[in-house]
């Protein structure tokens, strides 16, 4: 009995231990085929779905030239997929662009000395003279001078030429907000830069000299827009950067005359002057007058003539 009673016990603790192995063994050989189904199907996946290029290659040119719009024109979902990354962002960058011009006519007393003035003052804004003209006429002096300030020195520099100069005749300041404009502009910018880039890469595809040439067509449309876009940028950029100030100094003369001057005496001999030139010129124009004078007794002797002729 104590035989029988051991080899129970033995078995008993031989299938204690076998249960924990198998178990063992069944939950390896599950995750093996798991694993085993998992690379299966990610092969599959690899025969099924090729790689992109693969794909790009595949694609006639004649369907790549046709399947980007055209460089005018902006697909929504492009101009969706790229707004939160350029033209979002750029929008967001961009601060204020005022532009600011001004006229100015100053009347003075002495045209050279306020010049001199007028060079101290810009020098000290910073600025520079873009255009200079001068007239003198008989009833006045005028200097008209074109001036280009950085836009931080430019009410500094309007109120210099207000005190101290001269008498201001007159005042013009307009400040023009284009920062909607400078926006507009660098968006499409950059959505053109985007168009040009696949053309680029569409025109390394090409397969036929149809298709280059059409590419390269679009291409030199593109990158005379962006060229344009670019020269209004830089425009805008001087233009609010430097403002643009337009000065007249004014000087009138107090008479032509070199024998004028403030009293009764010179005004009368001003007079007397001014009469004798105007007989000269009534004379000397009688006298451009003569051939017909010679013209007046020939008249009256065919009249005479013709009258006695009809009384006979």
């Amino acid at each position: 009995m104590s035989i029988l009673f051991d080899k129970i016990h033995e078995n008993l603790l031989m299938k204690k231990l076998l249960l924990p192995l198998y178990c063992l063994l069944l939950i390896n050989c599950s995750k093996s085929d798991k694993l085993a189904n998992h690379e299966v199907k990610a092969d599959l996946m690899e025969m099924v779905a090729p790689p992109s290029s693969s794909e790009d290659k595949l694609i006639p040119a004649s369907s790549a030239v046709a399947s980007p719009p055209p460089p005018n024109s902006i697909s929504e979902k492009t101009v969706n997929e790229n707004k939160p990354n350029s033209s979002q962002q750029k929008t967001d960058t961009i601060s204020k662009k005022i532009i600011k011009n001004g006229n100015m006519q100053i009347q003075v007393g002495d045209i050279s000395k306020a010049q001199k003035q007028v060079n101290e003052i810009i020098k000290k804004n910073k600025a520079y003279i873009q255009k200079e003209e001068f007239r003198n006429t008989d009833t006045d002096e005028s200097l008209d001078i074109t001036i280009r300030v950085p836009h931080q020195n430019f009410d500094a520099l309007i109120n210099s030429f207000s005190d101290g100069i001269g008498s201001v005749l007159s005042k013009n300041i307009s400040s023009d907000d284009v920062t909607e404009e400078y926006t507009d502009v660098s968006i499409k910018l950059a959505n053109k830069k985007i168009y040009l880039e696949k053309y680029r890469d569409m025109l390394k595809n090409a397969a036929t000299t149809k298709d280059m040439l059409e590419i390269q067509e679009n291409i030199r449309e593109l990158e005379d827009e962006i060229d344009v876009s670019e020269g209004r940028l830089r425009f805008i950029d001087d233009r609010v950067k430097y403002s643009t100030l337009n000065l007249g100094l004014y000087k009138e003369k107090v008479r032509s005359s070199a024998t004028s001057k403030i009293g009764f005496g010179s005004r009368f001999g001003d007079s007397v002057t001014e009469g004798w030139n105007s007989f000269v010129a009534f004379f000397l124009g009688v006298i451009s007058l003569w051939p017909f004078f010679l013209l007046i007794p020939l008249v009256i002797f065919l009249w005479k003539k013709w009258r006695g002729r009809k009384k006979k």
